[in-house]
């Protein structure tokens, strides 16, 4: 009896394994081109810039003089591994030894911070925001067409600070106003400025209608007027423009190119294959058949819990596309006004508990996951409260807090294509640093009591307040 249904079990064991990927069994691969390899034409010889595009420049080149060492604390390193006691020393700008206790082999000059009961570690990573995003009380701006590229920089100031005052050292800003992005990541990068360090990918881009460009035509608010210099969403029609607006971008010194469903098929293809010729990645603002379109064009990441198919979450994880999901802003928009109004890009159900699951199947899938808050508005106000709330969120769908805090470390700053420079503390990385009362890794409501903040080896928070060093003098010329 048993012999005749041999050949049933056989096939069943055949169709199972066809049932399980059958959600990802049509996948022929990116229509795009692949990402540029810049190590190809790079040796590690060579020494480059602290950004995406990595161009060619002196290897101290914005980098501060000196040397600290940060003594008798508990090293978070970022890796995953276990805390422990260590001592950081630090070179410029570089990590140059990670020391066991009693070790003091660092340079006899170094300024010295005794951090004891504290814990070091990288600096948090905040994967999606608008640093320019006007608050609502600048709203009238909307129907004035001279919105102030200054303004804009001024409020990106002020949120530089209060991430940075949250233990944030690194910020992708994915869509601001006009110049103020670039302006604002080069004065940070020389160290006029203090706040974290700035990827940005300039204007978003989208349709006529689409996401962030939905009043364009009937109120012609500068927001999204193509002619507008301050204009934060560039509108695109056809793959040659949605070519041209990238192009735009990577000339302004993006590190990134952030796109906006609705769109064609061919418009998002041509986009990301011309930012990956330039060696840009791409994250799409998209949910359900934009998803799809964005995954099969070869986006490198996408933004927010919003839906999509479980053909969409496997074929994320096989092809290495990251997820953003940006859970606390959601929260907040639907806490403050029941749910999310009045977009054509939002029509379908979106609450608090569609958020998590979304979220949730990403994690079981293999979906590579990193930290991003989308704080628009006065929402920045909520910080870190926000930061800490989008931890307990990773927490919630299946992270243990030390792997929510790797998420926010080392694997956002290689969603960033920057994980071979920041994201662990580890020798030969970038020195951006926070010091912590207490223990993050345990409780993340330490992180309210972030002390002290190195960027790019310079100390850029001390006490928990904005730290700018005193301006020296200098001479006058003498008389000839």
């Amino acid at each position: 009896m048993m012999v005749r249904f041999v050949p049933w079990i056989l096939r069943l064991l055949i169709l199972v394994p066809l049932i399980a990927t059958s959600a990802v069994a049509d996948d022929d691969g990116p229509q795009a081109r692949p990402l540029y390899n810049r190590d190809q034409w790079l040796p590690k010889s060579v020494s480059t810039s602290d950004e995406v595009l990595r161009i060619p420049q002196p290897a101290e080149h914005n980098a501060p003089k000196g040397s600290f060492v940060l003594v008798g604390g508990r090293l978070f390193d970022g890796t995953g591994a276990p805390a422990r006691p260590a001592s950081i020393v630090v070179q410029g700008k570089t990590i140059t030894a990670v020391l066991k206790p009693g070790e003091t082999n660092w340079p006899a000059d170094a300024v010295v911070h005794d951090i004891a009961g504290k814990t070091v570690m990288p600096g948090l990573i905040d994967l999606h925001t608008h640093l320019t995003f006007l608050d609502v009380n600048d709203m009238s701006v909307y129907t004035n067409a001279n919105a102030s590229g200054a303004e804009s920089v001024m409020r990106g100031l002020r949120r530089m600070a209060i991430h940075l005052q949250s233990g944030v050292t690194s910020v992708r800003d994915v869509a601001s106003h006009g110049d103020a992005p670039f302006v604002l990541k080069r004065l940070q990068a020389s160290g006029e400025i203090q706040g974290p360090r700035i990827f940005t990918a300039g204007q978003l881009i989208t349709q006529s209608g689409g996401h962030g460009a939905l009043h364009a035509i009937t109120s012609g608010y500068p927001e999204v007027a193509n002619g507008n210099p301050n204009a934060m969403v560039r509108i695109a029609s056809g793959p040659d423009q949605w070519r041209e607006a990238v192009r735009i971008q990577f000339a302004k010194g993006a590190d990134v190119i952030k796109l906006a469903s609705e769109y064609t098929q061919e418009e998002i293809t041509a986009a990301v294959d011309e930012a990956h010729s330039l060696g840009l990645p791409v994250t799409v603002d998209a949910e359900t058949q934009y998803i799809d379109m964005a995954i099969k064009a070869g986006a490198d990441s996408i933004e927010h819990p919003l839906p999509r198919s479980d053909k969409a979450v496997a074929l994320m994880a096989k092809r290495g596309v990251a997820s953003v999901p940006t859970l606390v802003t959601y929260r907040i928009i639907q806490r403050n006004s029941g749910g999310y109004y009045g977009s054509t890009s939002r029509r379908f159900e979106l609450n608090e508990d569609t958020i998590v699951a979304m979220a949730q199947k990403m994690r079981k899938a293999g979906v590579k996951m990193g930290i991003g808050l989308d704080l628009i508005v006065q929402y920045p106000e909520f910080m870190p409260g926000a930061y800490i709330n989008e931890l307990e969120s990773f927490n919630q769908i299946g992270f243990t807090k030390a792997e929510a805090l790797v998420a926010a470390t080392k694997t956002s700053a290689e969603i960033m294509h920057m994980g071979d420079r920041l994201g662990t503390i580890e020798v030969g990385k970038l020195a951006d640093i926070i010091v912590v009362d207490g223990n993050p890794d345990e409780d993340f409501n330490a992180l309210r009591k972030v002390r002290t903040a190195f960027v790019n080896g310079r100390l850029m928070l001390q006490e928990g307040r904005i730290y700018k060093p005193a301006h020296e003098e200098v001479p006058l010329p003498a008389r000839k």
